[in-house]
């Protein structure tokens, strides 16, 4: 499989973290380099908001407590001690950011929209909390788009966020700004959420590794069983090591001592064991069609087929079995009907219960205005008939497996489009076009189950295509060891 990584890109989270527990970098060493690459590479437009200040204020705070705790003990000592701190503190001195739709205490949070003033919040949400309890450092809030809502990070109030591949085209979305200041090296890892593909879509568009859990599988996550709780948090990094990293962190994964002096959690003992041994045989599915095939019509670049080809070769090349759909023989689609109408329905239907003033509306993206405008208009049954039937797909979202334990698709149909090409299209013609460029990704929100990005191929132009590998429920740490060895074969 072609390699999507450059071998002089900066250090990986795990080296980072191994280095600065051994004292070989600093806290404030970390934060600095990330501040001056955020810096130097504004234009990116990878941060709405950076605080410097506080950054570095806590990374001295943090180099006091590693002095403390490691510098004055003996050899034999030492040992245990860095085993114990990296245990309770997995992330300790590592910078990151939250997206601007995660409450950050003392950051302004604006959820990407000129309708409304910033708000200052008191306290961390709890995913924010657990990852900063880990000894992360939050360098400011991440780009994205208004509410979240578009597979791409532009809004009024900012620049827009550019993929670091090619700064004309989009870092994708709504984790955009996050992917970016990653894949440009701001960043070793980010946590993210993904509603309809907002993990997986920016890390397919900037060549990372990009997890969605499955519904409910994180604490911090709405703990709903409905398909309306679509949204999970998941993280975006350079390697499967580093993704499995934070993934056990969000998760409240114990960290126990391993070979290497510090604690490991158990997603990052699985990939680390799958790159030294390797995996059992799996039975692998594939399908190329999209569940909005044929209300849209659906077409691949040939990059994007390239790039499921060199996948479907690496995971031969690993012993796993490609198996064909023998299952759904005898049925008119792969995908649930009517998915398309169904999906918007549901992708919009708490948009119509939200009270905007006159001025505030004005002052919102077409696009938005757009969504609740069909969400007031659509008659209730026929929401709730859709959110129904998407409901009984996803209760049989394991049956629908099938025989296979991991089913692969393509991620993106199309190269991440320029900057402000969604934008000029009418926005029922912007909303058709994101589908059109996203087609297999908000179904498994739907389904509720893991899936994971992989990049598998770089274009002549340098771009990064990715496949899919969408798992069974509680398949997390096997996706990231079967990601871990399709970059290592």
């Amino acid at each position: 499989m072609e390699q999507t990584t450059d071998p002089d890109s900066p250090s990986t989270a795990v080296q980072l973290r191994s280095d600065f527990f051994h004292g070989e970098v600093s806290a404030v060493e970390l934060a600095t380099a990330a501040l001056t690459a955020a810096a130097v590479q504004v234009e990116l437009g990878a941060f709405i908001h950076l605080d410097a200040e506080y950054a570095l204020r806590r990374a001295e705070e943090v180099d006091q407590v590693r002095r403390a705790v490691l510098d004055s003990r003996s050899p034999d000592s030492r040992r245990a001690a860095m085993a114990e701190l990296s245990a309770r503190t997995p992330l300790l001195g590592l910078p990151t950011a939250f997206k601007d739709l995660v409450q950050v205490a003392g950051m302004p949070t604006t959820m990407g929209t000129a309708a409304m003033p910033a708000v200052i919040p008191g306290r961390d949400d709890p995913l924010a909390r657990r990852v900063h309890a880990s000894g992360a450092i939050s360098l400011g809030k991440t780009q994205v788009p208004e509410f979240g809502l578009p597979c791409y990070s532009e809004n009024e109030l900012a620049s827009p966020a550019r993929n670091p591949l090619d700064p004309d085209r989009t870092a994708g979305g709504s984790t955009g700004g996050g992917a970016a200041a990653v894949a440009a090296g701001m960043l070793p890892l980010a946590p993210g959420n993904d509603g309809g593909g907002s993990v997986r879509i920016p890390a397919a568009a900037c060549g990372l590794i990009g997890l969605k859990p499955g519904r409910a599988r994180l604490p911090d996550d709405q703990q709903d069983a409905s398909v309306r709780n679509l949204a999970v948090s998941g993280p975006l990094a350079t390697t499967a090591e580093d993704a499995a990293l934070l993934f056990d962190v969000m998760a409240g994964h114990r960290f126990s001592e391993s070979t290497s002096g510090l604690a490991e959690g158990p997603a990052m003992r699985t990939v680390r064991q799958a790159l030294r041994d390797g995996l059992p045989p799996l039975r692998i599915g594939v399908t190329t069609e999209s569940p909005f095939s044929p209300d849209l019509d659906i077409v691949l670049a040939e990059s994007a087929v390239t790039a499921l080809e060199d996948g479907l070769s690496a995971l031969e090349r690993l012993g796993h079995i490609i198996q064909g759909s023998s299952h759904c023989t005898g049925v008119d689609s792969f995908w649930p009907d009517e998915y398309h109408q169904n999906f918007q329905a549901l992708w919009t239907s708490r948009l119509g219960q939200l009270d905007f003033s006159a001025e505030e509306r004005a002052k919102l993206a077409p696009l938005t205005r757009y969504f609740i405008d069909l969400a007031a208009q659509r008659p209730q049954a026929q929401t709730q008939e859709a959110i129904a039937a998407l409901e009984s797909f996803s209760t049989d979202a394991e049956a629908f497996m099938g025989p296979w334990d991991i089913l692969v698709t393509p991620m993106l149909a199309f190269a991440p489009p320029r900057i402000g090409w969604f934008t000029s299209l009418t926005p029922e013609e912007n909303y058709r076009e994101q589908c059109r460029f996203t087609p297999y990704s908000s179904v498994i929100n739907v389904m509720g189950l893991p899936a994971i990005n992989v990049p598998t191929h770089t274009d002549a132009e340098g771009l990064s295509w990715s496949v899919q590998l969408i798992g069974r429920r509680g398949s997390e740490e096997a996706l990231l060891a079967l990601a871990a060895t399709m970059a290592q074969g």
